[in-house]
């Protein structure tokens, strides 16, 4: 199965002499590259959700909450470490 794990944009910038939109995003305790080629409209802060390397569509930070959440339940976190932030906060 293949999923695709959202992940919150901390930088952008343009790699490949300047052709192509590539963001920093951090999802839990990693950042990882991914590119921006199909969301020309994501910015810096903005969630999304990023499937092979590629950011795919963009969701709200409850939908990344939900979905890291749904992730941690299943055991399908893999190397993602401190996803913490991203859970909702139990009282």
């Amino acid at each position: 199965m293949c999923l695709a794990i959202p992940g919150k944009i901390k930088r952008i910038e343009l790699q490949y002499d300047g052709r192509v939109r590539m963001a920093k995003v951090l999802f839990g305790g990693i950042t990882k590259e991914a590119s921006l080629e199909m969301l020309p409209d994501a910015d810096v802060g903005d969630y999304v959700l990023v499937h092979v390397g590629v950011a795919i569509s963009k969701v709200n930070e409850e939908e990344a909450q939900k979905t890291f959440k749904y992730l941690a339940e299943i055991g399908e976190l893999g190397d993602l470490e401190d996803v913490d932030e991203y859970l909702p906060k139990t009282k």
